[in-house]
């Protein structure tokens, strides 16, 4: 049965926000990334790209990679599937690992909270594939897991082959995607406070407590970034996936290739000042705004609240004035039960001048089971009785 669409349209009426002129000439492109191999700058709400150097060349992504890695466990604690608290036995392959690493002994028991400081903070392999067969079981099904996701997010020139970035053929990614990977990950708010710390520690209730460092050091002297994830390999060089907020503005900036850590933070401090002097943001809603309440079919509800998935913002060229702002929402008008909460029940998009600004998911809000056969004759005399 062809499904029926229903189609609200409501104008937002913005007072002209108009913003202070541009203090600074905007810089030419080639000046902002001009010793990476390839770069990306974004602003997250909109995912409006600022700047882009080779940005879909394929290149292998390092530890960067553990953004996906953190996707996925995000995802299952959103979902209930895990909690902080669960404590994770280290196998001897997950102990194995070289590279950067939190000295997990085989045996030893994490909670899942340490575990993401191991890898948020100290880019810990062992950590990494410790969560990995956690989650999956396996690093092989963990790494399906990876893929499917990317590709369930449109990542076209991504491909995974471990949750680590450790070298191995056909491991490969690009700075758009790292950039898409970036902005997904930050739906998770709550992955902030592992991402900003600059320090922290683990095993803190033994004799052999561990000091970690952050691998970002742009954490600590660029005010305003709190995350999201370096990398190093002898092939892939110094590679950053950064991420800074000043006032209502959040962007996304990656460099992949650059010759030197101060090189790698260099390319992104500039890729960030130019951000923020050329651009500004009017944020229209905020994550899980209630948006509508739309009718369900053979619910145990009639109806369920559809919410934003995520930060909506206008973004200006500073200087710009927001006005005549359209927010456009559809969605499916009978929706069948059952409906699980974070389910994708519509799409929100802002027009701006009639041009399409930005698209967003909106998310069911709650469950809603299906109802017993009990109820729906209920139901059903009710609306009987009601127009006999």
């Amino acid at each position: 049965m062809k499904r029926t669409i229903v189609k609200l349209l409501v104008v937002i009426f913005l007072f002209p926000l108009m913003t202070q002129p541009v203090l600074a000439a905007e810089k030419k492109s080639s000046e902002l990334a001009d010793s990476a191999r390839s770069a990306i700058l974004i602003e997250r709400d909109t995912g409006k790209i600022l700047y882009e150097k080779n940005s879909n060349q394929e290149l292998p992504p390092a530890s960067m990679t553990k953004i996906m890695t953190m996707i996925l466990i995000m995802e299952a604690l959103d979902k209930g599937k895990i909690t902080l608290k669960d404590k994770v036995r280290a196998s001897e392959y997950a102990a194995s690992m070289g590279g950067s690493q939190i000295f997990l002994e085989p045996g030893e028991e994490m909670t899942v909270n340490d575990l993401l400081k191991g890898i948020a903070i100290g880019s810990g392999n062992d950590a990494s594939m410790a969560m990995a067969e956690y989650l999956a079981g396996s690093e092989e099904k963990f790494v399906a897991k990876m893929n499917q996701k990317a590709k369930e997010l449109g990542l076209t020139h991504t491909k995974f082959q471990n949750p680590t970035g450790l070298p191995v053929e056909n491991h490969y990614s690009t700075a758009h995607d790292m950039a898409m990977m970036g902005r997904e990950l930050l739906k998770y708010e709550k992955i902030i406070n592992y991402t900003s710390k600059y320090e922290a520690y683990l095993r803190t209730d033994t004799d052999k407590k561990f000091w970690l460092v952050n691998t970002n050091r742009l954490v600590k002297f660029y005010p305003g970034v709190d995350g999201l994830k370096t990398g190093f390999t002898g092939q892939a060089k110094y590679c950053l996936t950064a991420t800074a907020k000043k006032g209502n503005m959040r962007v996304l900036a990656v460099v992949f290739g650059a010759s030197t850590p101060k090189d790698r933070n260099n390319q992104v401090t500039k890729m960030l000042d130019y951000a923020f002097s050329q651009y500004t943001t009017k944020p229209l809603y905020k994550k899980g705004d209630v948006i509508a309440k739309i009718d369900v079919n053979k619910g145990s509800e009639d109806q369920v609240t559809a919410v934003t998935s995520e930060p909506i913002s206008v973004l200006l060229k500073k200087g710009n004035a927001a006005k005549d702002v359209k927010t456009e929402v559809k969605m499916n008008e009978k929706l069948n039960a059952p409906i699980q909460k974070g389910d994708k029940i519509g799409t929100l998009t802002i027009k701006k001048d009639n041009k399409v600004m930005s698209s967003s998911p909106l998310l069911a809000k709650e469950d809603i089971d299906a109802a017993s056969w009990w109820k729906l004759f209920k139901r059903t005399f009710s609306i009987f009785s009601q127009t006999s």
